[in-house]
């Protein structure tokens, strides 16, 4: 569901950080948003309420121009957790190239996990999108917290599904940038193969992983 001109040679790019309420969706950006370069991000925007961290959407906007004069922005969304929220959830998941599953670590929230993810195996049907077809990672945060499920319990659970899964402390930073490389190359990828990116456009994928995820030293 990518927006591209071919004409103007601009292209956006949509990633949506999807997961139940209060696993860290709004913690990976914050922290993805100060690890960046002050050159290759541009500014965070939220709106937060008792309920839930984000009702609406954050939104991270970056910007990238290849040498063949191609431009692409990228757009990073969070959609709010909490179940009534639903209606927002799927209209913020609407021409998703790519998705980042957020979940709780906790044993205590694996069901409310799967819970989620089967939400959003719906949503993503309903809005159009196939969730075969779709660039996904799983990401388990909260690693740094005690009470959560052992990495190889989780690892056997999410084995089948075939999609990669990070392990990650959005709090503390570790795993975040990762998780957010893994998620860009499965989108260029899968857009590269519609459009042509590399072919026509010059666009190398490393270099283009590069340029976006410079960090701060």
């Amino acid at each position: 569901m990518i927006e591209f001109d071919e004409q103007q040679q601009r292209m956006v790019l949509k990633l949506v950080y999807y997961g139940p309420a209060l696993s860290g969706k709004t913690t990976n950006l914050l922290t993805l948003h100060d690890q960046l370069t002050l050159d290759g991000r541009g500014d965070l925007m939220m709106l937060d309420t008792t309920e839930d961290r984000t009702i609406y959407f954050d939104l991270l906007p970056f910007f990238y121009v290849a040498p063949s004069g191609m431009k692409i922005k990228l757009k990073v969304y969070t959609v709010p957790g909490q179940v009534r929220h639903d209606a927002t959830r799927k209209a913020v998941l609407q021409r998703a190239d790519g998705v980042v599953f957020v979940a709780d670590s906790h044993a205590a929230q694996m069901s409310v996990n799967f819970e989620s993810f089967d939400n959003l195996e719906k949503n993503l049907a309903l809005v159009g999108l196939s969730f075969e077809q779709l660039p996904l990672v799983v990401q388990f945060n909260k690693r740094d917290l005690p009470d959560i499920v052992a990495e190889n319990e989780i690892r056997s659970a999410w084995g089948p599904t075939g999609l990669p899964v990070i392990m990650a402390s959005a709090l503390k930073g570790w795993g975040v940038v990762e998780t957010f490389r893994e998620v860009l190359r499965l989108t260029f990828d899968a857009v590269n193969s519609r459009h042509g990116l590399t072919e026509r456009y010059g666009v190398e994928r490393e270099f283009f992983l590069a340029e976006i995820l410079k960090v701060q030293q």
